[in-house]
């Protein structure tokens, strides 16, 4: 005889109540999603570390597991989950995540939208995920969107890639500021006009940036997704 399924039920904070779940609370009230991450869903981060007893190491030491990050978002709560590809090629792809998360007591009951890029290419990953560079990329940007939403500061096992000898650049034709100064050609946009739009919208230490290769990663995928959408 097969077991009925249970239905989800929340309570007025948007809290799980069936099935129960052990939530675990800041000082400040909030919910403390690190601390509802099991214990079976941390491994140690081997680039960082040769201990294997996860309960010994500091959060910079460890990895969350992807099954854990899947827990954690359906226990906050979700109505869709939808991904763009941006960039998308046989040596470099990125990804956009885009989850609506449900309304809950820390959001003022009302739904809230969150959103982040990941990129894959041969040179940040490792073994046979170099022969799948599209799923990979779409788990990175799931784990980055779930993680940074909930304001986990442990990297997840999935955005881990291959230790790099040196920095890539933008003379590299796969990296992402390579991706941004080929739009930035097509669309006949300067550095310069770059450079003067993050000095106005006051992006830390804009004034200082020379070239591409300064801008942070993750402003680089911004700029490539803003200007892609341009019209």
């Amino acid at each position: 005889m097969s077991t009925p399924p249970k239905l989800l039920k929340r309570n007025e904070f948007g809290l799980l109540e069936e099935p129960p779940i052990p939530y675990v609370f800041n000082e400040d009230g909030y919910v403390n999603w690190r601390k509802m991450i099991r214990p079976e869903f941390l491994v140690p981060n081997k680039q960082r570390t040769q201990e294997t007893d996860v309960s010994k190491l500091e959060d910079k030491d460890l990895l969350i597991l992807l099954g854990g990050i899947k827990e954690l978002a359906q226990i906050r709560g979700f109505t869709c989950v939808s991904y763009d590809v941006p960039e998308a090629g046989p040596n470099y792809v990125i990804a956009s995540c885009y989850i609506n998360w449900i309304g809950n007591y820390e959001t003022c009951n009302v739904d809230v939208s969150f959103q982040a890029l990941a990129d894959a290419s041969p040179d940040n990953t490792q073994s046979f995920a170099r022969n799948y560079l599209a799923a990979i990329a779409e788990n990175r940007a799931f784990v980055r969107c779930v993680r940074n939403f909930l304001k986990i500061n442990i990297v997840g096992q999935e955005e881990i890639g291959a230790k790099q000898v040196e920095e890539i650049g933008a003379d590299n034709p796969i990296s992402p500021a390579a991706v941004l100064s080929n739009i930035m050609k097509e669309r006949n946009v300067s550095f310069d006009s770059i450079k003067k739009k993050l000095i106005l919208e006051n992006f830390d230490k804009a004034e200082d940036f020379n070239s591409i290769n300064d801008i942070p990663k993750p402003k680089v995928f911004e700029l490539i997704e803003r200007l892609r959408k341009a019209k």
